[in-house]
């Protein structure tokens, strides 16, 4: 579910350093927001980043 129906955005992995260089695994995860938007003219509850949205790749349904 954390992935952006449009982009294909979801979690990105990597490692934290610390100042002693030691590494230690951990995430990002996208924004994702959960939205009603027009899909196909019909409404629909889709799962989008927040740059897909601000951008205008998906109209927010009325």
């Amino acid at each position: 579910m954390a992935k952006c129906m449009i982009c294909g955005k979801g979690v990105t992995f990597g490692n934290n350093v610390s100042h002693s260089k030691r590494r230690t695994s951990r995430t990002w995860k996208a924004n994702i927001r959960r939205i009603h938007a027009n899909v196909d003219g019909t409404n629909k509850t889709v799962y989008v980043c927040s740059r897909c949205l601000r951008s205008g790749k998906v109209s927010k349904a009325d």
